[in-house]
């Protein structure tokens, strides 16, 4: 028997909430999630959406926004995109209501005199209409640092030493500064600082100064201060009372890398250095006496020399008794990672301690010729003895290990941490860390690499854990459900 056709029941349609129907709030909490120029775009689709540009509380324009398909000429698409961003600003900031408050302009453009000059001029009106809160601003050059000359840096401090002193009353807002590839002179950083009453955050990226020179560093108001890749002699951090973040990448200096004067407020202190064999070595007893403060502490050694000397806790109690986390950030492969465990002796309130185990073959200098022209270090053990006779440690609840491999080595590393512990609540062990530009690396250079031995089945992961473990289980501690595999 056929069976009988029948009509289909049509569908409900589900209904679509199309965007311009959406609450005027509701939207702008939307627009001002994107770049200010991708907002306006979408609002030109929409003649009810057409004014809400008008109303945005927070303005953001980046550079890259205007980038170009066709990279076949990038001197003038640099000059296209620049000019796009000067306009941008420009407009949006010009057709405000002015009843309707203005918290926030981010801006991120080329070094170009007069697109300069017009964004100056722009902020500045915003700024005499509206109580605007934050106001930062990332100054961008032609040339990336690389191919940067003395004369290009000179040139590029020329032409921002004429911006901050054309719009004064822009950079006297500012609260956030980003420069690079520029070539200070003796009283250049501190007629910044000056003009820039309000700064809270302050980056200086690839800015070098004549030889042996000392970055004095005073401000009332700066909370963040990130310098890389400068040539200083030192810098000193002479009187940041509310400094709370200091980032310092790469030094070439003898010396210690900084000094701390008055900073009472400094809790986060990040270190970064490839360290060559000139280089002396850091003590952090005598490098810290000044800033007892540090909470959270991060180093990274680029995968070469241990640049940092373990001491005993008798010397480093007084300056490490605050802190609670530490990050130690490409300790190179094969060598030993017990010396690490000083930091537990001399900080009793540390709660988290992360490693980071891995040649980034990438960066490295493999060369052995050209790894002793330039003072590269060889591979070498950090000679450490314990200073405290049976460790306990009370406050560390989180161990996190990425490189982990599964030799004596690390298991044995992980085991003494257990048994200094006694409320580690979490072991979380990572395999190494492929970056995207490892993902592709030259034959040559793939031989040298180890294979990586992480334990992948669940088998292997429970025999490591059950040797990782046993010493502790037959006196009474299950410790199993604490290691945790993240492959």
């Amino acid at each position: 028997m056929k069976r009988k056709k029948g009509r289909r029941r049509p569908r409900k349609k589900k209904s679509a909430v199309n965007l311009s129907e959406l609450p005027n709030d509701v939207l702008l909490d939307i627009l001002e999630r994107v770049d200010t120029p991708d907002a306006v775009r979408t609002c030109f689709l929409s003649r009810n959406m057409a004014t809400l540009p008008r109303l945005l509380s927070r303005v953001a324009v980046d550079v890259d926004s205007f980038a170009s398909r066709d990279d076949s000429l990038p001197q003038r698409d640099l000059v296209r995109r620049n000019g796009a961003v000067a306009d941008a600003v420009n407009t949006v900031l010009a057709s405000r209501d002015p009843r309707c408050c203005l918290h926030e302009i981010k801006l991120r453009f080329y070094l170009k005199f007069y697109d300069c000059l017009s964004i100056g001029k722009a902020v500045a009106q915003a700024m005499s209409e509206h109580k605007i809160d934050i106001i930062e601003f990332t100054i961008l050059t032609e040339k990336g640092s690389l191919e940067c000359t003395s004369d290009d840096r000179f040139y590029y401090l020329k032409q921002f030493n004429s911006f901050l002193g054309a719009c004064p009353t822009v950079f006297a807002g500012l609260t956030r500064l980003d420069l690079q590839n520029l070539w200070f002179g003796e009283s250049d950083i501190p007629n910044i600082l000056l003009t820039c009453e309000k700064l809270e955050s302050l980056r200086l990226y690839s800015c070098k100064a004549a030889d042996e020179s000392v970055l004095r560093v005073e401000h009332p108001h700066l909370v963040e201060l990130q310098i890389a890749y400068g040539n200083f002699e030192t810098v000193q951090l002479v009187d940041l009372p509310k400094l709370q973040r200091m980032t310092c990448q790469t030094w070439i200096s003898y010396q210690d890398p900084l000094v701390f004067g008055h900073t009472p407020c400094l809790s986060n202190l990040s270190l970064t250095d490839i360290s060559m064999s000139w280089q002396g070595n850091l003590r952090l007893s005598s490098f810290l006496a000044n800033a007892p403060t540090i909470q959270v502490l991060n180093l990274n050694f680029r995968s070469e020399k241990i640049w940092v000397v373990p001491e005993s806790s008798k010397l480093l109690l007084p300056v490490l008794s605050q802190l609670q986390s530490i990050t130690l950030v490409d300790l190179p492969e094969g060598c030993d990672i017990a010396w690490t465990m000083f930091i537990l002796e001399a900080a009793p309130n540390l709660k988290e301690l992360s490693i980071t185990v891995r040649d980034h073959w990438c960066t490295m200098v493999r060369g052995k010729e050209e790894r002793e022209l330039h003072g590269y270090c060889k591979k070498a053990n950090v000679e450490w003895e314990p200073s405290v006779a049976n460790l306990k440690h009370e406050n560390l609840a989180k161990l996190t290990i990425s490189g982990f491999q599964p030799n004596e080595n690390f298991v044995g590393y992980i085991r003494r941490v257990m048994e200094a512990a006694s409320n580690l609540k979490q072991i979380f062990l990572h395999d190494r860390n492929v970056d995207k530009c490892c993902a592709h690396l030259d034959p040559e250079i793939v031989k040298e690499v180890t294979p990586s031995r992480y334990p992948r089945t669940m088998e292997e992961q429970e025999l490591l854990k059950k040797e990782m473990t046993e010493r502790l289980e037959s006196e009474g501690m299950d410790l199993s459900d604490v290691v945790h595999f993240q492959s």
